[in-house]
């Protein structure tokens, strides 16, 4: 009879037991931490505003805690995303390119951003005209980089290449934030710069704007940013990621229909990521380069990659049409 009830007991105590780690693990199941990356630049917006006005943690829940990192160029952004270091972030669409062509798991699910890119003359340079940046100097935020193909595309159709293919111009890299300093040192002749740096170097470099936002190759018409997961991602947790494309676009909303306030975001977060202060004016001057929409032209991506094929940036011909995967914005 004893031994009964001590068996009898026993069982009880291991059911129990057996609920409770039930319960513990389904509780850290549920708990995660998502990051989200993106450059403290204006082509970046929506994301500073879906993290000041709180969009991904109404969306995601608050079972899941948002986490945001920054990043100077595509390439460091990509080798998070590679690694896990972000889930989904920002970036110009000519990062997400060059590492799909290698084998990296990314997909374009969201547009962010058109335009913004300016290429602006070092005042004393002697530059008037793009004809006059033969043989100079000229500085883009990572070699390949969106930026960096728009410029050597028209340029290129001007007759005028980069010393890495056998042409005259001069190229390096570094980070738009240090340009005006760079300008300032006479180490560089040309930037062609993502807004607000642009505008920075326009309105307190005195800088001259030799090729302007809408006259750029692929300016009006290629995104300027775009939102970036893995396909791993997508195909484990495909509700998570329609969450942060709700939230991306309830930012973009959110932009259109308050510029100011939005303005507002922005040069708070610049400041607190890179610790320069902008003037509303540059922002303003900014705000006129650049447009807000999460939709994707897939022939403009295309055809960006087909220039960045033609002036060896990848090293095969580019197939993008698994590229983008639109079905978390129709």
């Amino acid at each position: 009879m004893k031994k009964k009830i001590f068996i009898s007991m026993l069982l009880v105590g291991l059911s129990g037991f057996l609920a409770a780690c039930g319960t513990s693990s389904a509780g850290e199941k549920d708990e995660r931490t998502i990051t989200i990356g993106y450059f403290p630049n204006i082509d970046h917006v929506p994301a500073m505003v879906a993290k000041a006005e709180g969009y991904y943690q109404d969306h995601l829940g608050d079972n899941i805690s948002i986490e945001y990192k920054t990043f100077p160029d595509g390439s460091s952004f990509m080798t998070a995303l590679k690694t896990g270091e972000i889930e989904a972030g920002f970036v110009g669409p000519g990062p997400a390119m060059n590492h799909y062509t290698k084998g990296t798991d990314v997909k374009i699910i969201a547009g962010v951003s058109t335009g913004g890119t300016v290429v602006l003359a070092r005042n004393g340079s002697g530059i008037e005209t793009a004809q006059d940046i033969e043989g100079k100097i000229f500085i883009t935020p990572a070699v390949g980089c969106t930026h960096n193909v728009q410029f050597e595309t028209y340029m290129k159709e001007l007759g005028i290449t980069s010393n890495r293919i056998g042409g005259s111009m001069s190229h390096t890299t570094g980070q738009p934030a240090q340009y005006q300093a760079l300008f300032e040192s006479g180490k560089i002749d040309v930037a062609v710069a993502p807004e607000p740096w642009a505008s920075v170097l326009q309105q307190e470099a005195g800088a001259k704007v030799i090729i302007g936002a809408d006259e750029i190759s692929f300016g009006q018409t290629l995104p300027a940013s775009v939102l970036v997961a893995t396909g791993e991602m997508i195909e484990n947790d495909s509700a998570l990621i329609q969450n942060i494309v709700d939230a991306h676009k309830d930012a973009i909303t959110f932009i259109n229909e308050n510029p100011e306030q939005a303005k507002e975001i922005t040069l708070t977060d610049i400041e607190e990521e890179t610790g320069q202060a902008l003037s509303k004016e540059v922002i303003d001057g900014a705000w006129e380069n650049i447009g807000f929409t999460y939709e994707v032209n897939a022939d403009e991506v295309q055809a960006f990659g087909d220039s960045s094929y033609d002036l060896d940036f990848l090293q095969e011909q580019p197939d993008f049409s698994d590229l983008i995967d639109t079905q978390f914005i129709d």
